[in-house]
């Protein structure tokens, strides 16, 4: 039909020539014909206006109500195709309208959690932002270091000196609840963001300590997680205890500054206590084990998916032949790990205390152009002799464990404990009591006339309303007398600086 009106058009324009060529009296046959042609290109322009609406409103009609692909997949990424027709089929089809930037993040969230790897994570905008504020100089929040575990959130170890580690928050705690809001499904990341706050804002944590069938609540304020990794002191008058909390980008500097320090006041022999420590940056460990390990020997190995193996040693910057010994225990995680095992198998080290976390592998992190965070494990670690301590910890050569109030659960002091009180509470504060020296008589949970007499002596000891009941500040201050006593009857410590006076002789 097309071709048709063209051709009708050029014989038509040929003969307006011909006719604009004969005399003034053919005149009015030409102007016939020229209307005549004028009219047909008048119907040909609205013939394709036609057909340019009607091929738009099959475009449209197509776009509105048919299985469009709203995003190309390009031939040779064939493997997208279910994902971007899960995308599409989501966009058209949902009963309420979805946004792009929530499906996106949330398919590659379920890329990274089909990894089953709780150190792989992926990370929006936001949650970037508050990661990277957590690695910097110093950050807000309770300061406790969790990780995803077996469905649930795990503290690994809370930070020395930090809100967490002085409302008695321990390792292996299962955080259940964050202000009434449970973290069933939620990664560390989710965690980390609902736990974190402004200083002086109040978080309500409830916990499940493993032993107790019931989880306890602990309201915990925010402050500030100071900056400070290394903490040194001198034992005695020739042996000095360095802690170190964790791997943060300026902990070896701090280290040296340490060892510097007490090395002017005498010290002979050092104990490196890395329980508590849940890890931190790969290159801090290095620089540390460094400092005591022998020049050129492994410090630790990486091994990539192919299992090409790479090893990183000791460029010794330090004295390795300081009498020397290393404190672990079930908080000890990751480049403490790392640190240990090189010390144990690369500078025959002594290790003592319990046996560590168990986390063998080693993080890297890509950053999109949005701000949102890829962070993913890239290789296994191995210790100098070739062990995957993964899952498995590291057993030191002299187990010593804490005594059993060492160990005991922190108790809500907004409860009120009191006479004909019977739970668990009661149980744990009976322990309490005779541990510091006020023998409540039992200690199955039923507070009874002598648990009360026990209760009144340590409210006079520390000049304390003597009431009998155990609630509000005479709780804080048994839970702070006890935390003193630990400290003082550390025998772990205790162990250690016993087998490192063996070493100096």
């Amino acid at each position: 039909m097309v071709m048709k009106v063209v051709k009708s058009l050029e014989e038509k324009n040929q003969e307006k020539v011909k006719v604009e060529e004969e005399k003034v009296g053919q005149e009015q046959v030409t102007e016939n014909k020229s209307s005549y042609i004028r009219l047909k290109k008048f119907h040909f322009i609205m013939l394709l206006f036609f057909l340019v609406f009607v091929s738009a409103g099959i475009t449209t009609f197509a776009l509105a109500f048919g299985k469009e692909k709203v995003v190309t997949v390009t031939p040779d990424r064939t493997e997208f195709n279910k994902l971007y027709e899960a995308f599409d089929t989501l966009k058209n089809g949902y009963y309420q309208n979805v946004n792009d930037k929530k499906l996106i993040n949330g398919a590659i969230d379920g890329m990274v959690n089909s990894l089953d790897d709780p150190y792989s994570d992926y990370m929006s905008s936001d949650e970037a932002k508050s990661f990277h504020s957590s690695i910097s100089s110093s950050f807000e929040g309770i300061g406790a270091e969790i990780q995803e575990k077996d469905g649930h959130i795990v503290i690994v170890s809370p930070i020395k000196g930090s809100p967490a580690e002085k409302a008695g928050i321990k390792p292996n705690d299962i955080v259940v609840t964050v202000n009434g809001k449970s973290l069933q499904g939620k990664n560390s990341t989710e965690a980390v963001t609902m736990i974190r706050g402004k200083k002086g804002t109040k978080v309500v944590l409830s916990i499940q300590r493993p032993g107790n069938a019931i989880p306890m609540t602990l309201s915990i304020v925010r402050d500030t997680i100071p900056i400070d990794t290394v903490y040194g002191e001198m034992v005695d008058n020739s042996i000095a205890k360095v802690q170190i909390t964790s791997f943060s980008s300026n902990t070896s500097k701090e280290l040296v500054n340490t060892l510097n320090d007490l090395k002017k006041k005498g010290m002979k022999g050092l104990v490196l206590d890395l329980r508590q420590n849940p890890g931190g940056l790969l290159d801090q460990a290095v620089s540390i084990s460094s400092m005591f390990v022998p020049n050129g020997k492994v410090i630790v190995k990486e091994e990539d998916r192919n299992g090409k193996i790479k090893e990183i040693t000791s460029q010794n910057e330090g004295n390795p032949d300081l009498p020397l010994v290393v404190l672990i225990d079930s908080g000890s995680a990751s480049a403490s790990e790392i640190t240990a095992a090189a010390l144990k198998e690369s500078a025959g080290v002594p290790l003592i205390g319990e046996k560590s976390f168990g986390k063998g592998t080693v993080q890297t992190a890509a950053d999109f152009d949005d701000g949102s965070n890829l962070k993913y494990t890239i290789a296994k670690w191995l210790t100098p002799n070739g062990n995957w301590i993964h899952k498995k910890g590291i057993t030191p050569d002299v187990v010593v464990a804490l005594p059993e109030y060492a160990t005991l659960p922190i108790i809500d002091s907004n409860k009120e404990l009191k006479l004909s009180s019977s739970s668990t509470e009661v149980q744990t504060a009976q322990k309490m009591l005779k541990a510091i020296g006020y023998d409540p008589g039992r200690e199955d949970g039923f507070f009874d006339e002598k648990t009360k007499q026990a209760v009144i002596k340590f409210q006079t000891a520390q000049k304390l309303p003597a009431t009998g009941v155990l609630k509000g500040d005479t709780t804080i201050k048994l839970m702070t007398v006890l935390s003193g006593k630990i400290k003082n009857s550390d025998t772990q410590l205790q162990k250690a600086v016993e087998v490192l006076k063996s070493r100096m002789k």
